[in-house]
């Protein structure tokens, strides 16, 4: 082998071996920047579960105590039984199950609607459906509030349940119809041919195959209601029906009460835990369901 040969194999090493160690500080450099920032997010996590094993005068003590020694456990069992939080998770688990299940129906029928079947003014319709996520929720509420009151539903989990079933989540809608619009219309003629009519097709065919899109909308509905607090607070007035979310602002102290710190940061980690575990079981899924949105058009 020649020596000019030669050099130009060593210069292509170097090259190589500088093009691997650019990487490997790329590659580094992000992780730390990722793992700094995940350690910031984290913080007011920490510093929740972390009042909650405190007493009440050690959770804005100065200079802060984070690991509080020893820890309070008896703080959860106290809340749980200062408020009626047995009820307050029936509740909440009633309106969730049923805003879910009312939601994912809605939207998927429609989002089918829009992907699949052409009429007069479909897209004009889904304009207009899609503009909605451009107006603020505080802009209706005073007239949904009317509404509700007229018909008499205050005071009820009516108001909090059956919007969902008006398909009232524009942004659920337009990410399900991208991914029924990315499945193959030969998958609907084959279940025709064979005989399946339009629910067998839509149920057996196109449900399964957009799963990641319905598991994500799973998720963001169920933190949606799970974490509704401003919705018990307008249209609820009973305490015994009251929600999670509700029943933790009791904490707060009334004019000549002190709020609860330590009993409210504890309800607040119970609250917590539900949503880690849903996105920790379908976070693969979800991310699934959210990255793929918008391949289609």
């Amino acid at each position: 082998m020649s020596a000019q040969a030669e050099a130009t194999l060593e210069l292509a090493a170097r090259a190589r071996h500088r093009r691997r160690v650019r990487r490997a500080v790329v590659r580094t450099i992000s992780y730390i920047v990722v793992i700094a920032g995940a350690l910031v997010l984290l913080v007011p996590f920490f510093w929740m579960v972390s009042s909650s094993l405190k007493e009440l005068k050690d959770v804005f003590a100065y200079p802060p105590v984070w690991l509080p020694i020893p820890p309070q456990w008896r703080n959860y069992l106290d809340a749980w039984r200062a408020v009626p939080f047995g009820r307050y998770l029936a509740n909440t688990v009633f309106v969730t199950v049923l805003g879910m299940f009312a939601e994912l129906t809605s939207c998927t029928l429609v989002a089918y609607g829009f992907a699949r079947y052409s009429f007069p003014g479909r897209n004009v319709l889904f304009l207009i459906l899609l503009s909605t996520m451009m107006l603020p929720y505080h802009v209706t509420l005073i007239p949904t509030y009317m509404i509700w009151r007229n018909l008499g539903l205050l005071d009820t989990f009516d108001p909090l349940v059956l919007p969902a079933w008006t398909a009232w989540g524009p942004f659920y809608v337009f990410l399900l119809r991208q991914f029924f619009l990315g499945v193959p219309r030969d998958l609907e003629e084959a279940a025709r041919i064979d005989g399946a009519n339009v629910l067998q097709t839509f149920a057996h065919v196109m449900l399964p195959q957009i799963k990641p899109a319905i598991l994500a909308v799973a998720v963001f509905a169920f933190r949606g209601y799970w974490n509704n607090f401003l919705g018990p607070l307008i249209y609820l007035n009973s305490m015994g029906k009251y929600t999670l979310t509700l029943g933790m602002y009791l904490f707060m102290g009334g004019v000549n009460e002190a709020p609860q710190w330590h009993w409210l940061m504890a309800m607040s980690t119970v609250l917590a835990l539900p949503m880690l575990v849903t996105f920790f079981l379908a976070q693969r899924y979800f991310i699934e369901g959210i990255s793929l949105t918008g391949l289609k058009g």
